[in-house]
Order: structure tokens, then C-alpha cells, then sequence
């Protein structure tokens, strides 16, 4: 009886070690459980921070190009070149904002050596009106004087690529003080008006 009370003591002792190690070792795994769930999944990086800001190549909303066109010589003929002239774009008060001030740059002369102009210094522009397809410019009496064939077959290609530049097809009336530019300088060049760039480039080539 004795050796049998020890054994039943000794199972219960075994028994009672062995469930408090089965306790400490549930909560040990609950704990770590609940840290593991607790700890933080680091993050990605949100795209774009810190990252330095591109440069934007497009052309502002607010701004227009329209072109200046110079004369430059090239092998034994002359060619019209352009120039860009950019200006803030302000169309509910200046419609054609841009085109004047292509003109404007125009009869102000050239800047780079290379080029040159055949309008006479004085000229001024006394209106310019763009709508749709067509482009009337008056200009000041200076336009028509100086100059032979030559110099006034220029000034007229000028004065039609930079009208144009906004619209290469459109048609281009030229005046002068208010009036219709039909013969133009002393040897009596007749302008077929209205020009385009496809007209003048056949009818009088530079």
C-alpha cells in the first residue's frame, strides 16, 4: 500500500511538472505570437518622395511661337530663315498678340550677323488682322521705298512667311497706309494678292 501511495505520488508529481511545462511554453508561444502580430511590416516607399522634380519640356499653356523670317545668302540664291519669337499668350485682349510681335522684331531688324532684311528702316505696322485662314497686314509708308527687283521681292517673302508662321496656309493681304499693295517699288512688281507661301515661292522666287 505504501509503494503504491508513492507511485500514485510520483505519477502526480511527473504529471503536475509536465503541465506547467506545457503552460510555460503556451505562453511563450502566445507572447511571441503577439509580438510578431505587434511589429510593424516596414513600408514601401511611396513613389516619388524625396525624388527630384523633372525638368517639363513642353511649351507653357500661356505661351505662342510665331517666326520671324530673315534673308541669308545660301549658294547663289537667298533663303528665308526663321526666328523664334515667344510672348505670353493673352487672347482675350490681344488676339493676334503674337504675330505683332513677330512684326514688331521684324522691322526692329536683325540681331545675328548672318542674316539680313531688304524692309526699310522706319517702316512701321499701323494694323495686323488674323481670322481663320486669312492675315491682313498694313503697313507704313516706308515699306515700298528703296530698293530694286530684288530688294522687294525680299521684303514681301518676308513679310509673308512671318505672317504665316502661326499658319502656314493661310493668305496673306498686304497694305499700305490703309490701302492695297498691288505695284510694289519703281520697277512696278505686281502682287497678286492674296499671297501664300506656295504662290510667292513660285511667282517670285529669290
Amino acid at each position: 500500500m505504501k509503494d503504491q501511495q508513492g507511485s500514485n505520488r510520483i505519477s502526480s508529481g511527473v504529471i503536475a511538472a509536465v503541465a506547467a511545462a506545457v503552460v510555460a511554453v503556451g505562453g511563450s508561444v502566445a507572447w511571441f505570437t503577439s509580438q510578431s502580430n505587434n511589429t510593424p511590416t516596414p513600408s514601401k516607399p511611396s513613389q516619388g518622395v524625396d525624388q527630384p522634380a523633372q525638368p517639363s519640356t513642353r511649351q507653357p499653356s500661356n505661351e505662342q511661337t510665331a517666326n520671324v523670317y530673315w534673308l541669308r545668302p545660301k549658294d547663289k540664291n537667298i533663303a528665308l530663315v526663321p526666328q523664334p519669337v515667344r510672348v505670353a499668350r493673352v487672347a482675350a485682349v490681344r488676339p493676334n498678340q503674337a504675330l505683332e510681335a513677330a512684326f514688331e522684331s521684324l522691322l526692329a531688324g536683325p540681331t545675328e550677323g548672318t542674316d539680313s532684311t531688304t524692309i526699310p528702316k522706319g517702316t512701321k505696322l499701323l494694323g495686323l488682322k488674323a481670322d481663320n485662314n486669312e492675315v491682313r497686314v498694313n503697313l507704313s509708308e516706308e515699306f515700298t521705298s528703296g530698293g530694286g527687283s530684288a530688294s522687294m521681292i525680299g521684303r514681301v517673302g518676308q513679310v509673308v512667311y512671318t505672317a504665316t508662321s502661326l499658319n502656314p496656309k493661310a493668305q496673306v493681304y498686304i497694305d499700305v497706309n490703309g490701302k492695297p499693295l498691288d505695284i510694289l517699288g519703281g520697277e512696278g512688281i505686281e502682287l497678286q494678292q492674296p499671297l501664300t507661301r506656295e504662290s510667292f515661292d513660285k511667282n517670285y522666287p529669290l
